[in-house]
């Protein structure tokens, strides 16, 4: 579905730039941790395809490619927003190339239904923007 015309979580723009906007001038979503203004923000076009796919895979409710895939997030690492037990899902964005599921995730939350995308095995999150 890369040709469409509008992302697949389209639905989901106000609640995410609601939720980069307050990250971005220093406010706070929820009970937002120090760490989570290191969240970043990126465009769903600069996206490796191989995320549109994972991206549409979670729209569709699966099938995922690893048994992993849909599991909750611990957010261990206190990047992301704090949430509670739960609130946070793992999906697996595939690398070309590699023999494991590799390093690149998208993480979703639920009830501000916002994505995000890591590169780097959690080190660091960008919130997707489906706006831009």
């Amino acid at each position: 579905m890369r040709g469409m015309r509008f992302p697949p979580r389209a639905t989901r723009i106000g609640a995410a730039a609601a939720v980069l906007s307050a990250l971005l001038v220093g406010g706070t979503v929820a009970t937002a941790s120090p760490a989570a203004a290191a969240v970043g923000s990126i465009c769903y076009s600069d996206l490796p395809s191989q995320a549109h796919d994972t991206l549409e895979l979670i729209e569709q409710g699966g099938p995922y490619p690893y048994s992993q895939d849909g599991t909750v997030f611990q957010n261990r690492e206190g990047i992301l927003p704090s949430q509670s037990s739960g609130y946070y899902h793992e999906y697996t964005v595939i690398t070309p190339g590699s023999s494991t599921r590799g390093a690149r995730r998208i993480v979703t939350g639920e009830e501000y239904q916002e994505d995000y995308y890591t590169a780097d095995h959690y080190e660091s999150f960008d919130l997707i923007s489906y706006s831009c």
